[in-house]
């Protein structure tokens, strides 16, 4: 069984004061957590474990300590009814739970991960999702207890009640709150046993997404409009029609080519969401628009310049604000690209996806698509690709009512 007792630590601070701390003993192994004040030796009543009254907070420093001192208690107590087996190591950790398992903290911890791994993308739109859920909670901090199924309800009900918001993105809100709960988790900062989501309690359901792609005759369309070669329309079109050529490539990928990824007549390229690599023969049709475009010398041989003003490309969070910040430029002069060419649909750089999907619709094979779409599973493609193909459904219906 383990003890708890208030100490004086015995190696000092710089200023000679000494830091209070809990201590905690289990097996002869000690662990300490430190209360965050000091005081000189003169002032600890080492047998009462108290601030003796010659220091000037004395009082307002015992009541924290007695606060402290019972909140550890109380957890160990709960930590010692779950588990028999507990080192002094693994109390300490349960412990600080008490101190530091709150809600907006272990927030704070996973939005500045995301930015230092380079996560523009995900920072940037996970920071106002849990903004919104400290406005729904007043501006006030909730430990992780207290997130349970009714309050993760009561958040979402908010959400659609005061914006005008879809049902993906009112999930999406969820699977942030979710994400960091999974991270406390996993730092045993709270128990299993609060996990507030999953069977019987809040299931998240993503929507199904409409997804839809241009058709030849459209495509087309934006491949005969003339425009003049150095305006952003012109630019736009051809970052739209090379993602297209290459089955759908994603924007950011187009953005951060090479000259040094084509080689004899190939292009060969990772894919930056999932790092996936493999090549593709350049199209002839691509072949003309990269015709447009001369090997500038800068200094990190990009085809394109939209980059180029970064000084470091290996600075992913930088790249992706960037990059993030070129598509918004480029769906705007794609929006007066579309209007000249007589397209009603809305175009953007991502329809692009859309387009080689809804053409491909079944001509080409699922394993060939999942190897073109560079998807990990097969069931996404088949997921995704479903959005475009249609002709039994087609066929289905039209032998009921065609008569």
């Amino acid at each position: 069984m383990a003890s708890l007792k208030i100490v004086l630590r015995k190696k000092t601070n710089k200023d000679g004061t000494y830091p209070l701390a809990i201590r905690i003993t289990k097996d002869r192994a000690s662990s300490y957590i430190y209360i965050g004040h000091s005081i000189e030796k003169n002032q600890w009543d080492t047998l009462n474990q108290r601030v003796k009254k010659n220091h000037p907070n004395s009082a307002r420093l015992n009541n924290l300590l007695s606060t402290k001192f019972a909140e550890a208690s109380n957890k160990l107590l709960e930590l010692e009814t779950e588990k028999n087996d507990t080192s002094s190591r693994a109390i300490k950790s349960g412990l600080r739970s008490a101190k530091d398992g709150t809600f907006f903290k272990q927030a704070t911890t996973y939005l500045e991960t995301l930015k230092k791994t380079g996560n523009f993308n995900r920072h940037s739109s996970d920071k106002p999702r849990v903004k919104r859920f400290k406005e729904f909670l007043n501006d006030s901090d909730i430990t992780f207890q207290e997130i349970t199924p009714a309050v993760i309800k009561r958040f979402k009900a908010w959400l659609k009640g005061t914006r005008s918001i879809t049902e993906r993105t009112a999930v999406n809100h969820l699977v942030v709150l979710r994400t960091i709960f999974n991270q406390a988790i996993a730092s045993n900062l709270v128990d299993r046993k609060y996990y507030p989501f999953g069977k019987g309690k809040v299931v998240i359901k993503f929507p199904d997404s409409l997804k839809i792609g241009l058709p030849e005759s459209e495509v087309k369309a934006i491949e005969d409009i003339q425009l003049p070669e150095d305006s952003i329309m012109n630019h736009a079109r051809n970052l739209w029609l090379l993602s297209f050529y290459f089955a759908g490539m994603r924007v950011s990928d187009v953005l951060r080519l090479k000259w040094s990824d084509f080689q004899n007549d190939r292009l060969y390229y990772a894919m930056g969401k999932n790092a996936k690599g493999g090549s593709l023969k350049v199209p002839d049709k691509a072949l003309m628009l990269f015709r447009q475009y001369k090997r500038r010398i800068n200094k990190h041989n990009l085809v394109f310049k939209d980059l180029t003003s970064l000084h470091d490309l290996n600075n992913q969070y930088n790249v992706q604000r960037r990059i993030n910040q070129r598509v918004k430029g480029l769906n705007e002069a794609l929006k007066k690209v579309a209007e000249l060419a007589g397209i009603e649909k809305k175009l953007t750089m991502h329809i692009a996806r859309h387009t080689f999907g809804n053409i491909s619709g079944d001509k080409i094979s699922i394993q060939m698509l999942q190897k073109l779409y560079r998807h990990s599973s097969i069931t996404t493609t088949i997921g995704y690709q479903a959005n475009f193909i249609h002709k039994d459904t087609d066929e289905a219906l039209h032998s009921v009512i065609g008569f």
